[in-house]
């Protein structure tokens, strides 16, 4: 087996460019390193873990310009050195609060009095600390950047449509994919072993919350490494939320500050998705959320807004909201908490009637928005149901063009399975992709020659035979000059979206047997409906226990056929990855597994009992004869593409009674393979 070292602490690495908190105070004096000071400094510590010390103000000013936009900068500055650096620094966004600690208090008042962003100028060391832990209550609030995505359909939005719902599209899969990744304790060791590079171990004690502060920052910076390492408290998070899922509508608010390029930001997403990269703190009282904003010597460069949010817990089936005043060290601040990844349409930004405050209006809404729907849906259809793994991880990583990362995750489940695990094959395949991707091409064609080592090269050949003994299947011909009526009828369904027997939830694929019965996909209910025509109501046949990977479930069925031989359905449980039979006789209440390991999509069958599956994931098609579990290629196979010899995405497939092999795919016609 290759080498699958890529240690922790490259992981690490990537971590400790970044600090675990989104604040840090920094500290400018001639004298910064006294012994006095060292006390102080322990007491300012447990506000703020991230403490830096300057005595050169050339360096300190070069590390503030250097800081991202996500970070936030309490100053502290002696009143020599305040006087030469704040002029040149107070307008920069980090910094939101400067004391000056300095022994003449009346001299420095004099020139600190210009700038908004000094809070105040002090002469005692107690008087600083207790000053800069009251401010910073308000600032950990209000100061917070606020990090989120945009989903747009208006192709004037400014920004490539594309690479703005990509992000926003990613970042739901992302956490779901995360969320579904069951933690290790190598994970949990790995967590543990950061902190304690991060926090002093007493100081784990004295920290108001270490936790909540470390967390927020690795969700507002996107920090990918340490939200999988989080997962678990993520996961224990949103299980809470949705214990206590609030039961009825209610408005609530949030006061916060935020740039005027910000504002412009926003205004022009109106009628626009957003969706929240943090767990999202508000209150039920409108006086207490707009209290924070009541600072008089805020940042000029900063604008007052209070959020106003509608929620509908109708709407929250995948990201809870909950009252969590019972839980907080707060209880009097009627603390609502939104799951991370929450999604609002962001329905006005306008002034306050009194120009004191931006109002940004929102309503809380669901994945299955219709401008959301087909595109979050697909995604997450990529994913499957139930468990995730570290390739899945992987390769989502790799479609959002995080190629290292996805080799690290690769290269970590590696050091994971076991010598025969038949995961294996696959997983030296993706990592040959990817070094090729990277131009390390030694490298991709040693990960290639361990992969075709482990397969059986019968699954490597694919040849297309077409017999047409072996491979006829009627389709009734229909003259070219054929004209439909214009005006059809409803044979099943109608009833609108839902999970009654009369109703369906986006049917996908259908099937009609000799005596006019229909079998049909119910795709979003998870399940296959029978419907004869004339009847009122369908009857489920297999699934409908709710989304899993059980042999009694079903999990985004997309197609469906009869085969008539044994009477029972073939099914294309997609978000299972699997082909599956049922059969249609009474007292069945489980399938068996055909096919497993397949993006299966469409189906056919051939008079011989041959089985054609489109495997959108590999885009190719297989030909499978009865019991054989490998199949032979019949089309695609090449890697996705549109040349002759590949396929993009294959979808719907069917034989022509002229032997072809007819197949749908994505944002293409139908491709005819002789």
């Amino acid at each position: 087996m290759a080498k699958a070292a890529l240690p922790i602490d490259n992981f690490h690495a990537d971590v400790g460019g970044q600090s675990l908190e989104i604040f840090c105070i920094i500290w400018l004096d001639n004298n910064i390193k006294a012994k006095d000071n060292r006390d102080t400094e322990q007491k300012l510590r447990s506000i703020i873990n991230r403490l830096k010390k300057f005595h050169d103000l050339e360096q300190c000013q070069k590390y503030i310009e250097q800081r991202s936009q996500n970070e936030r900068i309490v100053m502290i500055v002696s009143g020599r050195l305040g006087r030469e650096i704040v002029p040149s620094v107070h307008k920069i966004r980090q910094i939101v609060s400067i004391y000056v600690y300095c022994m003449d208090k009346e001299r420095n008042k004099h020139w600190a009095v210009k700038f908004a962003t000094v809070k105040a100028v002090v002469v005692e060391l107690d008087e600083l600390v207790s000053r800069i832990k009251g401010d910073h209550k308000i600032q950990k609030i209000v100061e917070e950047p606020l990090s989120l995505n945009t989903f747009t359909t208006d192709s004037g939005a400014g920004k490539s449509t594309n690479t703005v719902n990509g992000k926003f599209v990613f970042s739901q899969v992302l956490i779901d994919c995360l969320l579904r990744l069951k933690s290790t304790q190598a994970d949990t060791k790995e967590l543990i072993k950061i902190c304690k590079n991060e926090y002093e171990v007493l100081r784990w004690y004295t920290r108001e919350s270490f936790f909540h502060r470390t967390l927020n920052a690795v969700l507002r910076t996107e920090n990918i490494h340490m939200i999988f390492l989080f997962r678990a408290f993520i996961s224990d998070i949103q299980c809470q939320l949705k214990n206590h899922q609030i039961k009825n509508s209610l408005r609530v608010y949030r006061g916060q500050r935020i740039s005027t390029d910000e504002v412009k930001t926003l205004k022009q997403y109106l009628g626009q998705f957003i969706s929240l990269n943090s767990f999202f703190s508000t209150s039920t009282d409108y006086r207490q959320a707009l209290s924070f904003l009541n600072d008089p010597n805020a940042a000029e460069n900063l604008e007052p807004v209070l959020f106003e949010i509608v929620a509908d817990p109708k709407v929250a089936t995948t990201k809870p909201f909950a009252d969590i005043s019972a839980f907080s060290e707060f209880p009097g601040e009627s603390e609502i908490l939104f799951m991370l990844g929450s999604i609002f349409r962001l329905d006005n930004v306008n002034h306050s009637s009194d120009d004191q405050v931006w109002i940004i209006l929102m309503t809380l809404c669901s994945e299955k928005e219709h401008d959301l729907k087909n595109v979050l849906m697909y995604t997450k259809y990529e994913l499957g149901c139930g468990q995730t793994n570290l390739r899945t991880l992987g390769k989502l990583l790799w479609q959002m063009g995080k190629l290292n990362l996805a080799e690290q995750y690769f290269t970590r489940l590696l050091k994971e399975l076991s010598p025969n695990d038949p995961l294996l094959s696959d997983l030296y395949e993706d990592l040959g992709k990817i070094a090729s991707h990277t131009g390390d091409y030694d490298k991709s064609v040693q990960w290639h020659k361990k992969s075709l080592a482990l397969k059986n090269p019968n699954a490597l050949a694919g040849v297309f035979n077409d017999d047409e003994s072996s491979n006829s299947i009627v389709i009734p011909s229909i003259p070219a000059n054929v004209q439909w009526a214009q005006n059809g009828a409803t044979v099943a369904g109608g009833h609108g979206e839902g999970d009654a027997t009369n109703q369906f939830n986006e049917p996908g694929g259908l099937f009609v047997d000799d005596g006019q019965t229909m079998v049909i996909a119910d795709f979003a209910n998870h399940r296959i409906i029978q419907w004869k025509i004339g009847d009122a109501n369908g009857q489920v046949i297999a699934g409908g226990n709710g989304k899993g990977n059980g042999l009694d479930q079903l999990c985004w069925p997309i197609d469906v056929l009869i085969d008539n031989e044994t009477d029972s359905l073939i099914i294309c449980d997609l978000g299972n990855r699997r082909a599956v039979r049922w059969s249609r006789c009474s007292g069945i209440t489980q399938g068996e597994i055909l096919i497993d390991n397949i993006g299966c999509f469409g189906l056919a069958m051939d008079h011989q009992r041959n089985l054609y599956v489109s495997d959108f994931g590999k885009d190719e098609v297989r030909r499978y004869q009865i019991g054989d579990k490998n199949g032979t290629l019949v089309a695609g196979g090449h890697g996705q593409g549109d040349d002759l010899n590949q396929l993009n995405v294959p979808t719907c497939l069917y034989r022509s009674t002229s032997e072809c092999l007819r197949v749908r795919q994505r944002q293409s016609s139908c491709d005819e393979m002789e």
